[in-house]
Order: structure tokens, then C-alpha cells, then sequence
């Protein structure tokens, strides 16, 4: 398994999402856009948690953008 490697700024910005509980907008491959806040990040995904308290985990490689 891969390390999660925190000196990619794209990792330390996930990370500054993460610790300031900020809600993001991921939009994914296939089109989908989802809102809420990320939760943790390892280096293969994402935890995100939307208003109704729903969780998804996304595969990092389906993530097209994160808008913060």
C-alpha cells in the first residue's frame, strides 16, 4: 500500500479542508457532483459526509475537482 504523501500541496490541501471541517463540492467522473465535508483522506480515498449525515467513500482516482 501506498504512503500517503503530505508534501503534494493537493494533499495538504485536502488536509487544511479536512481540519478546517469546510464544506467542498467534489465532482466526480461520472458526473456526479456531491456536496459536504471531507472527513479523512488516505492515499487511495476520500471520506466525505454530507448535511443528512450520509457517507461516501470516493476513489480518488474518480475525483475530477474538490471546490472549497
Amino acid at each position: 500500500m501506498a504512503e500517503l504523501d503530505t508534501g503534494l500541496p493537493s494533499v495538504r490541501q485536502v488536509q487544511a479542508y479536512i481540519q478546517e471541517k469546510k464544506p467542498v463540492e467534489v465532482k466526480l467522473t461520472t458526473g456526479d457532483v456531491l456536496a459536504g465535508q471531507i472527513v479523512w483522506q488516505d492515499p487511495d480515498y476520500f471520506r466525505l459526509v454530507n448535511g443528512q449525515q450520509e457517507q461516501f467513500l470516493l476513489y480518488r482516482a474518480t475525483v475530477v475537482y474538490i471546490k472549497g
